[in-house]
C-alpha cells in the first residue's frame, strides 16, 4: 500500500501539466511568491497532497493557497471544494481560497493576506 502522501507518482503527468498551462492569475501569484520573496518561504507550484493538486504550496507552513476561476461556481464545483478543503484541514493543513478576480483586482493584497496568515 502506497502511504505517500506529497507528490505521488501517478500525479506526476498531471502536475507538470497543469504548471505549463498555469492560468494568468496564477503567474500573477507565483511571480510575487517564487524565489523565497515572502519572508524566506519557499512555495511550491501544483504540488499534490495525497489525491489533490494543490495551486501553491508551503511546506513549513503546512499552507495550501487555492485560485478559484469559474470552474468553482459551477454545480458541484463549491461542494468538492469543501470536500477537498475539509480533508486538508484533517491532515493539518491551512487552506487559503482566493477568488481570480481579487487576484488581478490587486494581487499585493493577495500577498499581504497569505503574509498576515503566516506571519501573524
Amino acid at each position: 500500500m502506497n502511504l505517500q502522501l506529497h507528490n505521488r507518482k501517478p500525479l506526476k503527468v498531471y502536475r507538470k501539466a497543469l504548471r505549463n498551462d498555469s492560468t494568468l492569475e496564477e503567474k500573477m501569484l507565483w511571480k510575487a511568491l517564487r524565489n523565497g520573496q515572502l519572508g524566506g518561504k519557499k512555495f511550491r507550484r501544483q504540488h499534490s497532497i495525497s489525491n489533490y493538486i494543490v495551486d501553491f504550496y508551503c511546506a513549513s507552513e503546512k499552507l495550501v493557497i487555492e485560485l478559484d476561476g469559474q470552474q468553482h461556481f459551477i454545480p458541484g464545483g463549491q461542494e468538492a471544494d469543501f470536500v477537498r478543503d475539509e480533508y486538508l484541514r484533517s491532515q493539518n493543513f491551512k487552506v487559503l481560497r482566493f477568488e481570480n478576480w481579487q487576484v488581478r483586482q490587486d494581487v499585493n493584497l493577495v500577498v499581504e493576506a497569505i503574509r498576515q496568515a503566516i506571519f501573524d
